[in-house]
């Protein structure tokens, strides 16, 4: 047990429950830590292993105030903020564990960056161009998420069967796995079980504007910037210097230029590393400003045409809330200033199984349409509402089994010897066809069959389903509430005489590791007198040893003694 760790846990027992917990946070406390009192918190604090996670996360500021103040100059203005995050005792001066895990290491405070150059006119549309291509291919990705989430490599990036069939998509697969990490920043979407699956708040950013759009993933992207390329305004540093922020990370620069990559994916800045227009209120740490942006931009429009051969052609890029109705309803050919969609049967089956009606598709292309409605669109529209509920999927209250009827037999004696069915172990019933798996896979498998499938509900209405249903949002990181009862165990066991709690510890640390301790005993005339004891025991208030110099066993009151070390040779 370190004496070291003494100074330190009285500090702690004095600090605020507020400061514990910015300390506790910073320090990446868990919140199941065992510890009992200050004394094991402080020496926990002070381990090496302790000390190697936090030094990597000082900024140039922090390492080089640390530094200094190790060296005797002083920590200035950072004291009170290192002495916050334990490296520091209150007087300024380091704590010795801290002293030698700063040996031989060195930082330099960020050097004067020039201020921001404005981007020219070229180079602002140029960044422009990128903000948009991201936003677009984002908005792709959730859309393909949101009916299919991809699979996930162990290091989290996208395999590379999933990039093939972006690429197949006309996606740029060289920024994919760049933008699905802004996507999870911005909570769009969710990494778990390796798998990506877009959120609930996805929904509602994917019927945004383009350059709403584009605010939200910047400023989710200004505020998740870690603390060293971070400005007092809450904003950011010069990009120029970003890759000394945190001198003691190793891997710290190559994550600088991943951070400048999604900067310039974003378009805050411009090839030449100028800032656009629309960068500056986010770098002050203001709201995002868009006009500027939207100057740039091609213009949203909400029409299209639809054609006799079945697809719609949009002549510029098409409102995002339209764009969206419409590819549940038709599937998207080509990307482009001018988008096309094909109307297929598929296309209609999948929107009738998502809630859509024959009547509510009709209302909205009617609402969007330059051309009115081709026959042949009309015609398949009306075929695949008829077919659409041909084959009911129901859970049977009876038996607890999966039932699935059709007013069509023929549709029955399909679906009976379909092998592509077999797991379902399909069991004729009466005219109905029973299994014992679950309705909903059920219903997806027939869906994947291309059998006119739908689901009801125990009334007999249709019911609509998500395949993959959006997962709650991610739980926010900030474990600071996760560590109040933490705080209060602490505080409970935090005893009124800590130096009796202290000599309490040294001693039972002492018989643990049978050490030999130079012990202060007071006598009862009032003076001390020092004994060399090799401790045995402890218990019921009294200290067992062997006194090394009389060669017998002591047993002393533990409130008899007045000091003790241990002796290290």
């Amino acid at each position: 047990m370190s004496t070291h760790a003494r100074p330190l846990a009285d500090w702690l027992a004095v600090a605020s429950d507020d400061d514990l917990l910015q300390l506790f946070v910073m320090r990446g406390v868990r919140a199941d830590a065992p510890w009992q009192d200050f004394f094991d918190a402080a020496e926990a604090l002070l381990e090496p292993a302790s000390l190697t996670k936090i030094l990597p996360t000082l900024t140039a500021a922090e390492a080089t105030a640390l530094l200094a103040a190790v060296s005797g100059d002083g920590a200035g203005e950072l004291q009170e903020h290192l002495a916050g995050l334990a490296l520091l005792r209150p007087d300024g001066s380091p704590h010795p564990p801290v002293e030698a895990a700063i040996a031989g290491r060195s930082a330099l405070p960020l050097p004067p960056a020039a201020p921001a150059q404005p981007a020219s006119e070229s180079a602002a549309a140029h960044a422009a161009e990128r903000a948009f291509t991201t936003v677009a291919v984002l908005a792709d990705l959730l859309l393909i998420a949101r009916e299919n989430p991809f699979s996930l490599l162990t290091g989290g990036g996208m395999s590379a069967g999933e990039k093939r069939q972006l690429a197949d998509a006309g996606l740029p697969i060289e920024i994919v796995d760049t933008v699905a990490d802004i996507a999870i920043l911005s909570g769009l979407a969710v990494a778990a079980d390796r798998r990506l699956r877009a959120t609930l708040r996805a929904e509602d950013w994917l019927r945004a504007s383009a350059a709403n759009r584009w605010a939200a993933l910047a400023t989710a992207f200004r505020d998740a910037l870690p603390r060293g390329i971070r400005s007092k305004d809450s904003g950011w540093i010069s990009p120029e210097v970003w890759d000394d922020a945190h001198p003691w990370d190793p891997s710290w620069p190559e994550r600088a230029r991943t951070l400048r990559g999604t900067a310039h994916l974003l378009g805050l800045i411009a090839e030449d590393g100028s800032e656009p227009g629309w960068t500056t209120a986010l770098r002050r740490g203001g709201t995002a400003e868009v006009d500027a942006l939207v100057a740039m931009l091609p213009a949203e429009v909400d029409r299209i045409f639809l054609q006799n051969d079945l697809t719609a052609i949009a002549p510029g890029p098409l409102e995002p809330a339209l764009d969206v109705r419409l590819r549940t309803i038709a599937a998207r050919e080509s990307a482009a200033q001018a988008s096309s969609y094909r109307f297929t049967a598929e296309s209609l089956a999948h929107a009738f199984a998502t809630g859509e009606t024959e009547q509510s598709i009709l209302d909205f292309l009617t609402s969007v349409t330059l051309t009115g409605i081709p026959q042949p669109l009309s015609y398949l529209i009306k075929q695949t509402g008829q077919r659409h509920g041909l084959v009911r999927v129901f859970a049977d209250e009876e038996t607890g089994r999966t039932r699935i009827e059709s007013s069509d037999t023929h549709l029955i004696e399909a679906m009976a010897i379909d092998q592509s069915l077999r797991p379902l172990a399909l069991t004729a019933a009466d005219d109905a066809l029973t299994s014992r798996v679950g309705r909903d896979t059920a219903y997806w498998a027939l869906t994947d069959a291309r059998y006119p499938a739908t689901l009801v509900g125990p009334d007999g209405a249709p019911l609509v389903s998500a395949r993959h249903p959006a997962p709650p949002q991610p739980a926010s990181k900030d474990n600071a509430a996760d560590l109040l009862p933490l705080i209060s165990r602490l505080r409970s066991h935090q005893g009124v005489d800590a130096d009796a709690a202290w000599l309490d510890r040294e001693l039972e640390a002492a018989v643990r590791t049978k050490a030999v301790l130079r012990v202060t005993v007071g006598m009862p005339d009032g003076s001390t007198k020092e004994l060399l004891l090799e401790a045995t025991g402890i218990g019921g208030g009294r200290l067992r040893g062997r006194d090394r110099a009389a060669d017998v066993e002591r047993t002393l009151p533990v409130s008899s003694i007045r000091a003790a070390a241990v002796v290290t040779s």
